[in-house]
């Protein structure tokens, strides 16, 4: 088939694989990028379409009521101005390379317009796209990253001031494993700090008086291997992101090659390049959140009777605030109006400044200029592991443990993320506004961020774990909170025990599901003393089980459905339940006090920790919740229980299409904390709604020896056969070939020409 296309400068060769998976080859950059545009939206152009709404503020207009909260934080933030900012500070190459691409995408909406092609989900929202903008790429690369990390655990700390003393508040993080397992330096431990809470004694004040007066009483995996420690002689790069189970899937899979470059990897639609995960002919990379401490909320001393748009209090003085009125269009009901007012350090996000207190919140991710796109052509360009290592300054829009291979046999790893320099005080609750004492003070210099190559093991490992001490001796803060180690020391565990490592080992070590934190609750429910015969036959259960997290057995389901209940009994006898309608869940997605404390229990219990449980103990909790567990009839097994939810976005604000848009899922092992991570709702609902959505193995040099998979499809559209074809297989954790070589790509029956018209 051939098409013509008014913006290319000449002809691009597009192979279709049996996924539908789309290889381009053209001549110039520019081509690439148009190419890349038009592919991403021949597949994904709707998705495509709801981010760039979702940064604007403007999901309300296709999904009604539901997505108010949504588009008012997106409005605050003003995350398309920041956007449109960032794109005009962009390199001339870099805005040729996002407008480029724009043009891509704009050919293939006229194109699908003209020919009724477009996706299934614009029947139900009514309406066509709107033409890209150069500037919606950044939009889309900002929107994957989107307040992720550390800003939720602030807030949950912050709801649970109202239920806690101070000291116990400092307890409420991820489960830490007893000591956390550092990424540098590979394999040490450190003893976590604990944040003397007094110091915010004027914070903690300003907090309690926007509480609500009925209340006063969010993982991935990759690791790399030298090739001394593989069957090849090759490095090995292999990894799994995990995100949210949203149809379609974050990642589509694309080759794109031109006379300066030649990458094939996981592409975000919506954005030119290779961000995350990908190879050249001399370079591989993948990525996981690194965890930094991006965001800080302020707490500020407001007054917006007695100036024209309000002031605040900073270093006893009074300080004009920004002010603006925003109003945002709703589907099926009338417009929303409403006030944004901003400080020095950011809008105000929560509470409300006509009663003199409110949360301002300042984010790497939008303040200061980004100039991450700047980094994605000297990436894909990229001939060394140093060189690839070093075009990532200036990343700022996520954080991440960057790590790669090349074929010289090096492999390395570096922080990408720009973090501010502020104290460790900063990365437990919001910290007063009106001082001047929390204040940031610049970003730490991109050669201060931890790197480091060519470990004498010969293999690295990052599971989101701590990167470094957060002692504040080391006299440089990056983060509090993390996920628990588990992951980590498994993961490190299987690749020392593989001198001669393969591709094959590395999708094994994908699929593990032992449980590291099982053997904890299973010697607790050994020690307690349930009232009824059925709790303790569901004690017996957990005595004779291995750990493993499969799906035809029971006892992964009584693991879990005992640790979530004890983690609503402790939220319960402490109050945190309440905490989920406080004021600091409003902002959305809000927190789960009892998902958090889920997490949390696991290091209580370890240290026999019973601050939280009002003079009871933890064998008394553990008997109470496996007879509670017991009371609701025999368990299923874990698989009938632990069932993939895949969720389209539009599914719930259109109920009759949910069959359509949301494919069965299906049943899996493994749980929130094995690398297998797929994680497990609340007792009664444990379908897995998070995870790997897809699963990498770069053979480094022998590039057509890598595999890789996603958890659902190349299309977005659900009628298309490749909607959901890749589900069964990455179910099986196994993944297919990674076709690199033109060679075989040009065998390919299922073909595209793209021409200058």
């Amino acid at each position: 088939m051939e098409l013509s296309i008014d913006v290319l400068d000449g002809q691009v060769e597009i192979y279709f694989d049996e996924w539908g998976i789309a290889h381009a080859r053209t001549a110039t950059v520019h081509d690439a990028f148009v190419a890349q545009g038009y592919l991403h939206a021949r597949d994904r152009l709707w998705q495509m379409d709801a981010v760039r709404r979702q940064m604007s503020g403007r999901w309300s207009e296709w999904v009604g009521p539901q997505g108010i909260e949504a588009d008012k934080l997106a409005r605050r933030l003003d995350a398309a101005g920041a956007s449109r900012r960032d794109f005009d500070a962009l390199t001339d190459e870099a805005r040729d390379m996002l407008t480029a691409y724009a043009d891509g995408v704009n050919e293939w909406i006229e194109y699908a317009a003209s020919n009724d092609l477009l996706p299934y989900e614009y029947t139900l929202v009514g309406g066509a796209p709107e033409r890209w903008q150069p500037w919606h790429g950044v939009a889309a690369m900002r929107q994957r990253g989107y307040l992720m990390g550390s800003i939720w655990h602030k807030l949950w700390r912050a709801a649970a001031l109202s239920h806690l003393p101070p000291s116990d508040v400092a307890k409420l993080r991820f489960d830490d494993g007893g000591n956390e397992a550092l990424v540098f330096p590979q394999g040490e431990r450190a003893a976590r700090w604990t944040a003397d809470l007094a110091e915010l004694g004027p914070g903690i004040e300003a907090l309690m008086t926007l509480q609500d007066p009925t209340h006063t009483g969010g993982g991935s995996n990759n690791w790399c291997v030298s090739g001394s420690r593989t069957a090849t002689g090759r490095p090995i790069v292999a990894g799994d992101p995990h995100r949210a189970f949203e149809m379609p899937g974050m990642y589509a899979q694309q080759h794109i090659a031109c006379d300066e470059f030649d990458l094939i990897g996981f592409t975000i639609p919506g954005s030119p390049g290779f961000p995350h995960f990908a190879h050249n002919e001399n370079v591989a990379w993948g990525v996981t959140i690194a965890f930094m401490d991006l965001h800080d909320l302020f707490i500020e001393k407001t007054d917006i009777e007695k100036a024209d748009g309000g002031r605040y209090l900073f270093k006893d003085e009074w300080l004009p605030m920004e002010h603006r009125i925003e109003t945002i269009d709703v589907r099926g009901s009338k417009p929303v109006e409403f006030d944004v007012y901003a400080t020095h350090h950011g809008p105000l996000v929560i509470g409300d400044p006509a009663k003199g207190t409110a949360i301002s919140l300042r984010s790497i991710q939008f303040e200061p200029t980004d100039h991450s796109l700047d980094c994605m052509l000297p990436m894909m360009r990229a001939t060394t592991s140093a060189e690839l290592l070093d075009a990532v300054r200036g990343w700022g829009l996520v954080d991440h443990n960057l790590v790669t291979a090349d074929t010289s046999g090096n492999i390395a790893h570096r922080i990408r993320a720009i973090v501010p320099k502020r104290g460790p005080i900063n990365g437990w609750l919001p910290v007063p506004g009106w001082t001047g004492d929390y204040d940031w003070d610049g970003v730490i210099p991109f050669e201060d961020m931890p790197h480091f190559a060519n470990p004498e093991r010969g293999f690295l490992v990052t599971a989101n774990n701590r990167v470094l001490d957060s002692d504040p001796a080391t006299g440089r803060y990056l983060a509090t909170d993390c996920h628990p180690p588990q992951r980590f020391e498994r993961i490190q565990s299987r690749l020392a025990d593989l001198p001669q490592a393969t591709i094959a080992d590395m999708a094994d070590i994908h699929a593990d599901v032992v449980s590291l934190n099982a053997p904890l609750f299973i010697a607790l429910a050994e020690r307690a003393e349930p009232a009824t015969a059925a709790g303790r036959d569901l004690a017996a259960t957990l005595a004779d089980w291995d750990t493993q997290m499969l799906p035809n057995h029971v006892a992964p389901t009584v693991y879990t459905d005992l640790r979530w209940e004890m983690a609503r009994l402790v939220a319960e006898r402490t109050g945190l339940v309440q905490s989920a309608s406080s004021a600091y869940a409003v902002p959305p997605p809000g927190f789960a006090p009892v998902t958090q404390l889920w997490w949390t229990i696991a290091t209580l219990v370890r240290q026999d920790d019973r601050s939280l449980l009002g003079g009871s103990t933890w064998e008394v909790i553990a008997a109470e919740a496996l007879d509670n567990v017991a009371a609701k009839g025999n368990p299923l097994s874990w698989g009938e229980r632990h069932r993939v939810a895949l969720q389209h976005p539009l599914a719930t604000a259109f109920p009759d299409a949910r069959a359509t848009l949301n494919p069965v899922g299906a049943a899996l092992g493994g749980d929130n904390e094995t690398v297998l991570a797929m994680g497990a709702g609340a007792a009664g609902d444990s379908r897995t709604i998070s995870g790997s959505v897809a699963r990498y193995a770069f053979d480094v040099g022998d590039w057509d020896s890598s595999r890789w998979v996603v958890f659902g499809g190349t299309s977005g559209d659900p009628a298309s056969p490749h909607y959901n074809d890749q589900h069964e297989m990455w179910s099986r954790t196994e993944m297919f070939p990674m076709v690199y070589s033109w060679s075989a790509i040009e065998k390919y029956a299922d073909r595209l020409t793209l021409k200058r018209a």
